[in-house]
């Protein structure tokens, strides 16, 4: 049975970015690919730690000290291995972002840092590409989902803020990461324009869900 039939949907025809391959990314890569996207551009520049392990589960202990992305990228061909995976080995930067990207239907950004949210904001409301956004810090993580030109800035949602605490924990990861892919999905199949501009917070044991005007 094929992933269409078993899920009644295809991804098949569409690529997707995930800019960071860490705790959100391993999760949003994980369920994209499990449900059968064509093909996926991975972008990340750092290498596996050992403090990586408790919540970045495509790896295990014999990555430590490898490419984030060349270990990533040989655990989901594996899983699946129709998905086309292109894997860049890069910090964003404004004068470092990847041709790629351009070609991509959505960007999944799932980096902690202030100035490269900033950097993919930008990237993005100039190509008119969808961007689907996360953060953790601690148990608290937040989603929102950025259509240019039709849902309000990343800044306004406060979706540019950097991470304050000094934990991460591996369930709210798996709760953004998951929140994230579900929510891009949606709007890769359906193009529905009010999946964007909603701010959804995650804080410990509950969920609410603002609309950003």
């Amino acid at each position: 049975m094929t992933k269409e039939q078993t899920q009644g949907f295809s991804l098949g025809n569409f690529t997707c970015g995930i800019i960071g391959i860490g705790g959100l990314g391993c999760n949003i890569a994980i369920h994209l690919t499990g449900a059968g996207i064509g093909k996926l551009v991975i972008c990340d520049y750092d290498k596996v730690s050992a403090g990586n392990l408790n919540r970045q589960f495509l790896y295990t202990p014999d990555d430590i000290g490898k490419s984030k992305v060349i270990s990533a990228k040989m655990r989901l061909c594996t899983y699946s291995p129709d998905t086309k995976i292109s894997a860049i080995e890069t910090k964003i930067t404004d004068s470092n972002i990847p041709d790629e990207l351009k070609n991509c239907d959505m960007i999944f950004l799932a980096v902690d840092n202030k100035k490269a949210r900033k950097t993919v904001a930008s990237f993005c409301e100039e190509n008119r590409i969808p961007l689907m956004m996360g953060g953790i810090d601690g148990f608290y993580g937040k989603a929102y989902l950025y259509i240019p030109g039709v849902s309000p800035t990343p800044e306004k949602a406060g979706m540019l803020d950097g991470k304050k605490a000094e934990s991460n924990i591996s369930a709210t990861a798996g709760i953004i990461g998951s929140l994230q892919a579900a929510v891009g999905m949606q709007y890769l199949l359906a193009r529905d324009n009010t999946l964007g501009g909603k701010l959804t917070v995650f804080d410990k044991d509950s969920f609410d869900t603002l609309k950003i005007l």
